[in-house]
């Protein structure tokens, strides 16, 4: 047993830390997201009477932050990078609350509201650095621009209350009581055998209603009433009478049918589709802008080494230039020159740098829910991992392929269908408001009298029945209620016709006039769609091109500077040719990095104009609904002793 123990002991240290967190993270997250109803003793009675429980937000980023910090630096690929965004982004963080609020609005349509509108709009996310340094080398962001189209919503769906009145599903119980006391002068004692009538009276009523989809109206209603007087002609005094009424009321041309009440869900239950789709898209849009900041990352380190080399050959150049002139081989305006040159690349090695530091700051803002106000995230440099890997055969399917492909997936389009839907149901509404008014009204009420033989002196020549029928408390009351000894029925309808209707009719208009711009609004987004599939297809073939021809034009840059550093050594050649081959050769390169880096956010804006962004990144939406990646923190490199 020693034995086992202690092996299962060594397996358990040599399991990574971070295994756990996932799952740690999942159960915060979701814990941050949990709305609960009240409890309590009588949470079952006042549950619906106060508000639930919305938990603060939370701006704790997730452990996989920390467990790419080393040393001073953070260590990210661009799995990584992806993985943080759907974990800290707040732009994601805030479209998590839509789809709640999509539910709170199905729960008011079932209870007969009416469904509040969602939101379509999403945030582009962040755009890149940008110096003065960007013209000479040609690298910008394209994540501002790039996404820029992802943000495009698919019109509104504000609901307006038109259109036929929804019953209320939800079940009321109303109440009242009343005490009163009055004192009536009257003109004659003939009636009541007083000039005096005072009376006493306690009235309760007590009723229970509830709609239907049908078109129906129930209600159960009971009043009582006790009744004290001064009146010497009354036979009962004091005495209780109530009644039981049964109250049914179905709609039989405008407001009937499950089609028509039930619109308001159908509307609601599509909104939380749409707050559904319109994540998804905050998703993929927020995606490619961190592709793209990452990208420009790596591309602007790429620069700034390039920026690096340039220095190191004009240093290289003023440092022999220095000895030549000193041996006497060389005039010394040489040095001056070569010393102008070396600060120029001084400048655009300090530029770009500058750049670095204000990209990584973007990039460290989109990760994390705080952005930078942790010290330690704001002082952390970034270390990318990936490099932009261009193929040497681009897999291009056919145009039509991939516009079918992106109709079909893109979440714009499926969210304009579903409010062109929600359109074609509101109309059923506006069509039903166009009819008269026809209700058939059912009563059946059943009443009750009880009371005490009244104890005030009868008026002369009169008499006093004594039914003992009638004797007795509100038991006996409630008796001839249960036993429906004194009944009232009645049956009927109303009938209500507006002669100009003009108010439904424009109602009606308005409707059927919005739905033709929603149809047109999906046609010109489809048409927009395309578009971005063809345009982005050709940015990529271009991006590719640029790229072969700008690695060309370096090779053939650095042949040139040597043969022409060959030259001036023999003699053959200027110290203003060396020096213009050197820039050359620095622009070519700066060059290649930019082409680089466009075939890189080519390739992201590809993948989102098709609609498969979360499919290229392995991405999960249940995860990015929870807010927590599966998927282990990426290895960091091996450190030297020094930097650990």
């Amino acid at each position: 047993m020693q034995r086992i123990i202690a092996v299962l002991s060594v397996f358990l240290l040599l399991a990574p830390a971070h295994a756990a967190e996932p799952a740690a993270d999942a159960n915060a997250r979701v814990a941050a997201h949990q709305i609960t109803q009240p409890e309590g003793r009588f949470g079952w009675l006042t549950g619906n009477y106060r508000p639930a429980y919305v938990p603060p937000v939370d701006l704790a980023n997730s452990n996989r932050l920390e467990s790419l910090l080393r040393a001073g630096n953070l260590y990210l690929s661009l799995q990584d990078a992806i993985a943080l965004a759907l974990e800290n982004n707040l732009d994601i963080e805030i479209q998590r609350y839509a789809p709640q609020i999509a539910e709170a609005s199905l729960m008011r349509a079932r209870a007969g509201g009416f469904a509040r509108g969602v939101s379509t709009s999403v945030q582009t996310g962040a755009s890149s650095a940008t110096t003065s340094s960007t013209a000479q080398t040609g690298i910008s962001s394209s994540a501002g621009s790039q996404t820029g189209q992802a943000s495009s919503t698919a019109g509104s769906t504000v609901v307006t209350q038109t259109g036929s009145a929804i019953p209320n599903l939800d079940p009321v119980v109303v109440g009242s009581a009343r005490w009163a006391h009055t004192s009536t002068p009257q003109t004659s004692a003939f009636v009541t055998g007083t000039n005096a009538f005072i009376s006493r009276s306690d009235t309760s009523s007590v009723a229970l209603q509830k709609g239907f989809l049908t078109g129906t109206s129930l209600s159960l209603n009971l009043s009582n009433q006790y009744l004290r007087t001064n009146n010497r002609s009354a036979d009962f005094n004091p005495a209780s009478n109530g009644t039981l009424g049964f109250n049914f009321t179905q709609r039989l041309l405008q407001g009937f049918g499950l089609a028509v009440n039930s619109r308001q869900i159908t509307i609601a239950k599509n909104n939380r589709e749409i707050s559904d789709l319109t994540f998804k898209n905050q998703v993929i849009t927020t995606v490619s802008a961190v592709m793209n900041l990452y990208w420009d990352l790596v591309s602007f380190n790429e620069d700034a080494h390039v920026r690096r080399q340039s220095l190191a050959l004009a240093e290289k150049l003023y440092q022999d230039n220095r000895k030549q002139v000193e041996i006497g081989t060389l005039a010394p305006i040489e040095i001056v020159r070569a010393e102008a040159e070396m600060a120029a690349r001084q400048q655009d090695l300090t530029i770009s740098e500058t750049q670095i530091l204000q990209q990584e700051t973007i990039l460290k803002n989109a990760l994390s829910r705080n952005g930078v106000a942790s010290p330690g995230v704001a002082d952390a440099r970034i270390i990318t991992l990936d490099r932009i890997q261009i193929p040497a055969v681009e897999p291009i399917a056919p145009i039509q392929d991939l516009a079918a492909q992106a109709l079909a997936s893109r979440p714009e389009l499926a969210q304009s269908r579903m409010q062109l839907r929600n359109s074609e149901v509101s109309l059923k509404g506006s069509r039903s408001a166009l009819l008269p008014t026809l209700d058939v009204v059912v009563n059946f009420a059943n009443n009750g009298l009880a009371g005490q033989p009244n104890d005030l002196p009868v008026l002369p020549g009169r008499t006093r029945l004594q039914n003992e029928f009638f004797l007795g408390g509100y038991g006996s009351v409630l008796g001839q209620l249960l036993s429906r000894n004194f009944p009232d029925y009645s049956a009927g309808f109303n009938l209500n016709i507006p002669l100009r209707n003009r108010a439904a009719q424009a109602d009606m208009i308005n409707d059927q006039l919005a739905m033709r711009q929603q149809q047109l609004s999906l046609q010109r987004l489809e048409n927009q769609v395309r578009v971005d599939v063809q345009n982005a297809m050709i940015a990529l073939q271009q991006a590719r091109a640029r790229y072969q021809a700008a690695e060309k034009a370096r090779v053939l840059q650095e042949q040139t500077l040597d043969a022409e550093q060959k030259k001036f050594a023999l003699g053959a050649s200027t110290m203003y040719n060396v020096i213009l081959a050197q820039r050359d050769l620095a622009t070519a390169r700066s060059v290649e990095v930019a082409a680089t880096n466009n075939y890189g956010t080519a390739r992201v804006e590809l993948d989102r104009a098709t609609g498969q962004t979360l499919d290229r990144n392995n991405i999960s939406m249940a995860e990015a609904v929870r807010g927590v990646v599966s998927q282990a923190p990426g290895r960091i490199p091996d450190l030297p002793p020094q930097q650990r």
